[in-house]
């Protein structure tokens, strides 16, 4: 399998189940982009579930898979407009 090929098999899409206010839900996410919300759930100390239910209270106009992978977007955007402060190596 090419290098390219075995990207795209890892950003398949799986529907990950979460349970916001006692009620599952599920949201349909890339790999990479569940991984990442893992993560930074793990880094706020909390669940995803936990995490997705912030993002669904603040989301708007947009679904919630859709609202997940914007928000993990601007999480890292974030970090790279941090790094590039003047002052910080980067």
């Amino acid at each position: 399998m090419s290098r390219r090929k075995s990207r795209l098999a890892k950003s398949m899409v799986g529907i990950h189940t979460v349970s916001i206010a006692g009620r599952i839900t599920s949201v349909s996410l890339e790999n990479a982009f569940w991984q990442s919300l893992k993560e930074i759930a793990s880094e706020r100390d909390m669940t995803p579930s936990e995490l997705v239910a912030d993002i669904k209270s603040e989301r708007r106009h947009v679904n919630l898979s859709s609202a997940v992978r914007l928000f993990v977007l601007d999480f890292y955007r974030q970090q790279i407009s941090v790094s590039k402060r003047p002052g910080r190596k980067g």
